[in-house]
């Protein structure tokens, strides 16, 4: 079980390790073909006040493919470097083309051969169908009925709530709280148990932040702890079925292309609450609060959005554009290829940074510029398409469209009364840097 999770922890959240050159690139090489980058992409620093938007126009513009070598001595388990990828075609082209660009040795650009196989994000081929089809399976239509019903209740409680405290840091009382709850209702959390997961998975997402001081035991503790809760929750499921998600989860069976029957291990099932735990909420908080950010920073948006409903649609969008809370996923070259005339060996890892492609001067028309009536608006925020499209895009959607319909319709005035800070969460996280805090006052 531990096993397990130090594989899962390269990947959240990477634990500090010894670093290991394993020379299938040579920065002599990129070096000598002016590709490097100039920026160091693996320094927490570059993110202290958001994503560097600046250095990825500089790049899509000079190198849209470039080479970035760890620095002499960077901790962790890593190749010599890997490329990054600036341009919104060259991204969806790779994040579509899973044969060429292997998913195995999941998102991040640290080295875990460990992590072949082990989750969806670290699959290919017929083990990820197969494993995206059984999770599919748990969402029926009478679910996804339900799920909606409980995001609106959610949304009025969370404001509700925001209003009498008048004074509040959004992420923390506003954005965090809805997806956590969502993530509860789908796997079936006892309401007197979500206090005590809410403030662990907290206390995990905040302490592997690179300002946060906690050791790589305590950090992976924390961990250790919420896969026994999932580990207990699952035998419950399965012992006492109820009527969720995730009761269906634990349960069902389906046929595999070549007519076997399959269901989800308990591995796989623990393995996928931690996922569902820290990516659902970690993402959706972000795009809500960077989001009302932009929002607030263009009043006469707001106000089209009070007066036409039907706006949210397209604001939605644009929150998701603008966000882009994943900052990369990483995938290896399975054979030698070329992007942009630039040579890929096999084995080399591509990153593909979606805030870059997201803010692409050949696909979007003036995309500095926030507009909730962009259209079109052919982000590429939950991946762009492909196998890996993300699962939980519907879900996010709705929570998000849920959340600021309920906000408008209950406030007169929202302001931000203070600077946001961020956790700067290490290169070896796919989400790189998240909103910590927001202070807003509401009325």
């Amino acid at each position: 079980m531990e096993f397990n999770l130090r594989a899962l922890a390269g990947w959240v959240y990477q634990l500090p390790a010894t670093a290991l050159a394993l020379g299938r690139m040579t920065v002599t090489k990129a070096a000598l073909q002016g590709l490097q980058t100039e920026v160091d992409l693996t320094d927490s620093e570059l993110y202290r006040k958001g994503f560097p938007h600046e250095v990825f126009a500089t790049l899509r513009r000079e190198k849209p493919v470039s080479w970035q070598a760890f620095p002499d001595g960077f901790a962790g388990n890593h190749d010599e470097g890997f490329w990054v990828l600036s341009r919104h075609d060259d991204i969806q082209a790779a994040n579509r083309d899973s044969e060429l660009f292997s998913a195995l040795d999941g998102p991040t650009v640290s080295h875990q051969p460990e992590m072949s196989g082990t989750m969806l994000v670290s699959m290919d081929g017929r083990d990820h169908v197969r494993q995206r089809r059984l999770i599919s399976a748990g969402f029926t239509p009478r679910m996804i009925g339900r799920l909606e019903e409980q995001v609106r209740g959610w949304a009025v409680s969370i404001v509700e709530h925001a209003l009498e405290l008048g004074t509040c840091d959004f992420v923390s009382d506003i954005a965090y709280p809805l997806p956590m709850h969502m993530i509860a209702d789908i796997v079936g959390i006892p309401v007197e148990d979500r206090e005590w997961l809410f403030a662990l998975t907290t206390e995990f997402l905040q302490a592997a932040g690179q300002d946060r001081g906690r050791s790589a035991e305590e950090h992976l503790g924390t961990q250790v702890e919420m896969f026994e809760y999932a580990h207990r929750l699952g035998d419950q499921k399965r012992a006492n079925p109820q009527d969720d998600v995730w009761t269906i989860l634990s349960t069902v069976e389906v046929e595999s292309d070549d007519g076997e029957r399959a269901s989800l291990s308990e591995i796989e099932l623990d393995l996928f609450f931690l996922l569902l735990t820290v990516a659902g909420s970690e993402t959706t908080r972000n795009a809500l609060s960077t989001g009302l950010m932009a929002l607030l920073e263009h009043p006469d948006q707001v106000e089209v959005l009070r007066k036409e409903p039907d706006a949210m649609r397209g604001a939605v969008e644009e929150i998701l554009r603008w966000s882009s809370p994943v900052c990369y996923f990483a995938r290896r070259a399975t054979r030698d290829t070329e992007i942009r005339g630039v040579p890929i060996a096999a084995g080399e890892q591509i990153s593909m940074w979606y805030p870059s492609a997201n803010r692409d001067e050949a696909v979007f028309d003036d995309p500095f510029q926030f507009d909730i009536r962009r259209t079109p608006n052919p982000h590429v925020t939950f991946g762009g398409g492909g196998p890996h499209f993300c699962l939980g895009a519907s879900l996010a959607r709705r929570e998000i469209t849920t959340l600021l319909e309920e906000l408008l319709a209950r406030t007169t005035n929202i302001e931000i009364t203070g600077p946001p800070a961020y956790s700067l969460l290490s290169i070896y996280n796919p989400i790189v840097l998240a909103v910590r805090e927001l202070p807003v006052r509401l009325s």
